[in-house]
């Protein structure tokens, strides 16, 4: 079992920055691709981002290309997304996800763990 917690979401302004954080306790992050997902009010969660188990490998959405960069350190068990040039659109609640493969797919169903989400919101 692993056990995800995301932190650092908030309010900001359109074209501010963010940099959201997944630690995990219970099973040690350099086992397990990772990804997040977000899901906006009304709507289905869907894919952001997701990075291979050595870091080595990183995929976007098309809407997250360009603006966010999402990094892993093993050493400190924690994952993150750095979100620049934010707007409107990308308000939702935040989820990190870990995956049993190596490099992971864009697919909720792929994932086998789930953090609770941490809530982005942009103002225009």
């Amino acid at each position: 079992q692993v056990q995800l917690v995301e932190s650092g979401g908030g309010l900001v302004q359109a074209g501010g920055s963010l940099r959201l954080s997944c630690t995990a306790s219970g099973r040690t992050l350099s086992t397990f691709g990772l990804g997040w997902f977000r899901q906006a009010p009304g709507k289905e969660r869907e894919f952001v981002s997701r990075i291979s188990r050595s870091g080595g490998s990183t995929y976007y959405a098309d809407s997250a290309k360009g603006r966010f960069t999402v990094s892993r350190d093993n050493a400190k068990n924690t994952m993150y997304l750095q979100m620049n040039s934010l707007k409107p659109e990308d308000t939702a609640v935040y989820y990190c996800a870990a995956s049993s493969a190596a490099v992971p797919t864009s697919r909720n169903r792929d994932y086998d763990y789930w953090g609770q989400g941490t809530q982005v919101t942009v103002s225009s």
